[in-house]
């Protein structure tokens, strides 16, 4: 299909419910959201590269001495709308039928359905994306089985539905204007917004969005001015739209306040994207020297010094803000066969959300349904009758600079298992996501591009540090391509040789060499990636 809409084209298949999306008035709409602000978008990519740059080779970060006064003057946030006051438990996963069904039904407060790390922008994902999240917003989405069973939403109260459009890094090669792609951001909030903010206003609800790989108060700036047009364009209130921003980069966690302040007539609150921050101090100084160089993923967890910095300026920086302050991502997936790996998952699941409410948090991420009961529990004993803790102020946080960057506080080693978790989760992540599967279960955790991103970006920095293991060698490319070639045939053996030939194995080991060994960094994973997609 090839239909032009004020100078914009979609090139590509589109069904009959992707014309229901894919109408002239939306995409002229897109086209305008791209010809007001793409520029700006390029602009603001080009300072990325640049800051990052110089961090790695001053080795270190600071607060912005220009924002002083943002960060010491009294301002808040605009009071939340009724229906993102109690945040205790959010449910995150793609807009795929039976997954936003499941979500949207289990009890959980706030639904993400993730347009970015949790959803290949295979072009069929995006279109039907977008009509699952339309038949969500009406209450009309089902789905049946090929077995013949059929998924309905409930009667009673659904979760509150928070649309996390793709990052401004990546672009929509499907729908092109002026000869270039439109940037991936514009399309996902565009046609969600033009199809669906007055239904939410009609509904009770409106129109709100999770902001993915933010850097700075800039980027968090140019969303504001999306947001003041579009609904200029709709001549609905301005502040109708709501944005929680995911600090999950270094850059964002010393630009909190100025965020917040960019974004504070349409801010809801702040995330702790934790998956996506590790991977961002990896990226960010990667080639800063042995200093920087983190152990094992699995060593990282929430308690090491420079994660617990960064949690706790996130809470007090929004409750001083009235803004909510959302915790990290509960990853597990609980096993159908073994109880003693549940009960294992479960104590870690409980001793997480238990930090995450001690310290103030408003609520937090799970990743299954399953988990839901647990963090509304914990939750529940925390908030009692309140519906959030915004009066927990945490007045006695004090975070500095270094304590945001002490990578050497966090414990644990580099080892020969860790590697090979890397590469075995990278290759069996990159193979779901070119298949079109960007949530993909991998020994029994819920692993989406953020993850992928920790494993690949650290065996990267331990081949260009000559990180030693615990087995007395030195990480290299071609140690590396030895655990490739091993772990590619456990795969093959236990897939079958009939289900490896129909698989994207063979691709996901090509992008991971691209963009684990090469010496050129890519900043994401997802842009080559996307240029593998057919």
């Amino acid at each position: 299909m090839d239909n032009r809409v004020s100078d914009i084209q979609v090139v590509g298949r589109v069904d009959e419910r992707g014309e229901e999306i894919l109408t002239p008035d939306a995409l002229a709409f897109v086209a305008e959201l791209q010809r007001r602000f793409g520029g700006r978008r390029d602009e603001l990519l080009r300072r990325r590269r640049a800051r990052r740059e110089e961090m790695s080779r001053a080795a270190t970060a600071d607060f912005l001495p220009e924002t002083r006064e943002v960060r010491t003057s009294e301002w808040t946030v605009a009071a939340a709308p009724a229906d993102l006051v109690d945040r205790r438990v959010e449910i995150t996963g793609p807009p795929e039928p039976k997954m936003a069904i499941n979500a949207l039904n289990s009890g959980a407060r706030v639904w993400l359905a993730d347009l970015e790390d949790a959803n290949t922008p295979h072009w069929r994902n995006v279109v039907s994306s977008q009509v699952a999240l339309a038949d969500a917003v009406r209450r009309r989405l089902t789905f049946e089985s090929p077995e013949g069973k059929p998924y309905r939403l409930g009667e009673g109260r659904l979760a509150t539905i928070v649309v996390r459009p793709r990052g401004w890094h990546l672009d929509e090669r499907h729908v092109i204007l002026d000869d270039k792609p439109t940037v991936g951001a514009f399309v996902d909030f565009g046609l969600y917004f033009f199809h669906n903010a007055r239904e939410l206003m009609d509904r009770g609800s409106g129109p709100y969005f999770y902001l993915a790989k933010t850097e700075s108060h800039l980027e968090a700036r140019l969303w504001n001015e999306v947001f003041r047009y579009s609904q200029e364009f709709l001549n609905i209130p301005v502040g109708t739209v709501r944005a929680t921003v995911l600090i999950e980069t270094v850059p964002a966690a010393f630009e909190m306040e100025e965020i917040l302040f960019e974004l504070r007539d349409h801010a809801s609150g702040l995330n702790a994207g934790r998956w996506d921050y590790l991977f961002s101090m990896i990226k960010t100084f990667r080639d800063a020297g042995a200093d920087f160089v983190l152990p094992d993923r699995a060593a990282v967890t929430m308690t090491a010094p420079m994660m617990r910095a960064y949690t706790d300026l996130l809470v007090s920086t929004c409750h001083r803000r009235e803004a909510f302050a959302i915790g990290g991502m509960a990853a597990f997936i609980p096993s159908r066969r073994d109880a003693e790996v549940n009960k294992r998952a479960f104590a870690k699941v409980r001793e997480d959300k238990e930090r995450e409410a001690g310290d103030g948090f408003d609520g937090s991420w799970v990743a299954h349904p399953d988990l839901v009961p647990i963090c509304q529990e914990i939750f529940d004993k925390y908030l009692g009758d309140r519906p959030n803790q915004l009066d927990v102020r945490r007045d006695d946080v004090q975070v500095t600079a270094a304590q945001l960057l002490d990578v050497s506080g966090v414990p644990g080693t580099q080892t020969e298992a860790g590697l090979r978790n890397n590469v075995d989760v990278a290759l069996r992540y990159l193979a779901a996501w070119l298949g079109g599967n960007g949530a993909v279960g991998i020994h029994n955790l819920m692993e989406d591009a953020a993850t992928a991103e920790i494993s690949r970006s650290q065996v990267w920095q331990w081949v260009h540090t000559d990180i030693r293991l615990d087995t007395g060698e030195t990480v290299t490319t071609e140690l590396v391509r030895r655990i490739l070639d091993e772990e590619i045939a456990a795969i093959r053996a236990e897939i079958g040789d009939q289900a490896y030939a129909t698989s994207r194995f063979d691709d996901a080991r090509q992008l991971f060499e691209q963009v684990a060994l090469a010496d050129d960094f890519a900043d994401f994973l997802t842009v080559p990636a996307y240029a593998m997609v057919d």
